[in-house]
């Protein structure tokens, strides 16, 4: 990916993937797949592939990592890279990314938002409603809109004017933002095992006995949905009412129980307790609400519990406090074998 995304498993997916193993007859289901690097080398290694997350803009960024050209034949443009080259020929529009996150704001809500230019905002909102188009009229299938969205989404990050995330945008330009933003296609498998996507709370969604499933939840309090959000819009095709100097769309209504030290431990023991797989791993964090201890000993009661302390990772540094908090932060993998009641009780 183009960019930062708090808690990445990226530098961490041979080690993941080792203790996983290989395709052992059911699917392997990324059920927090963030930005799809976990789900990739799954795939990669010949599991059957379902990427989910409550963020839509996540489970599309991960659905694109794992589809195969079979899967996205583009018959209408005779290949994928022609579709990509006719987007970026896409007339721009003064739309909703224009009107709220570009300096054009100032004019419809007092604030000068220079999250992009508005050259570039017209683009997306351009490019956006083009696919939408395509779409409807059924030039594209489901599964190719999907990647061009998810397309969109990382050029447009090249040229965000952010930290890193989309919480707050910055007050000079940078000079990645000053680019024209132009769609790049990316390598595609020519085949890969099958995929699928679903955009639903963790908890409901659909496995079997026979799957594996990785959990990787949000560890502290920075809620993703606001994070993210105008990624979020973009992959919707929405315009909602946003709120604020940084316009942030509503989240709350899909705010994580994870994200809350006051419940992060119930709702950690709750999940693993209602997921029918057999198989879960979780990753967690030194840094995380919920102690590593008491983590284990709250899994103890599903199964047999294994903990691997996996490399540390570079702290996400979003201002000076975190920074001089430390630059390293511990990474474990909890793998949890159910036994037979615990799997019953939750089918």
């Amino acid at each position: 990916m183009s960019f930062r995304y708090i808690g990445s498993k990226a530098r961490l997916v041979e080690a993941i993937l080792g203790h996983v193993g290989k395709p052992d007859g059911g699917k392997f289901i990324d059920a927090f797949c963030g930005t799809g690097s976990v789900a990739e080398a799954a795939a990669n290694a010949g599991w059957p592939v379902l990427v989910n997350d409550h963020l839509a803009s996540s489970a599309i960024m991960s659905l694109a990592r794992v589809t195969s050209r079979k899967q996205v034949p583009f018959k209408e443009f005779g290949s994928y890279e022609a579709a990509v080259a006719a987007l970026n020929l896409a007339e721009p529009i003064a739309g909703f990314i224009w009107r709220e996150y570009s300096p054009a704001s100032a004019s419809y809500c007092a604030t000068e938002r220079k999250y992009f230019t508005e050259d570039n905002a017209q683009k997306i909102d351009g490019i956006r409603q083009q696919i939408s188009t395509w779409s409807y009229e059924g030039v594209v299938t489901e599964s190719e809109a999907y990647l061009l969205i998810a397309d969109l989404m990382r050029a447009a990050n090249r040229v965000a004017n952010t930290a890193g995330t989309y919480g707050c945008f910055l007050s000079k330009w940078q000079r990645q933002s000053l680019a024209t933003l132009v769609l790049a296609p990316r390598l595609i498998t020519d085949q890969a095992p099958a995929v699928q996507m679903s955009n639903r709370d963790v908890l409901d969604v659909e496995c079997t006995l026979n799957d594996t499933v990785y959990l990787d939840p949000p560890y502290t309090k920075r809620q993703y949905a606001a994070y993210y959000h105008i990624l979020e819009t973009i992959a919707l095709g929405d315009e909602p009412e946003v709120q604020g100097v940084c316009g942030i769309r509503p989240w709350k209504h899909i705010a994580s129980d994870y994200c809350y030290k006051v419940r992060a431990a119930a709702a950690l023991e709750k999940l693993v307790a209602t997921i029918p797989a057999r198989r879960v791993f979780l990753s967690y964090s030194t840094e995380a609400h919920v102690p590593l201890d008491v983590l284990s000993e709250a899994l103890q009661s599903l199964g047999t519990v294994v903990r691997h302390d996996l490399d540390a990772v570079g702290r996400y540094r979003p201002n000076r406090v975190a920074s001089e908090g430390g630059s390293k932060v511990g990474e474990v993998l909890f793998y949890v074998e159910k036994n037979a009641q615990a799997s019953r009780e939750a089918a």
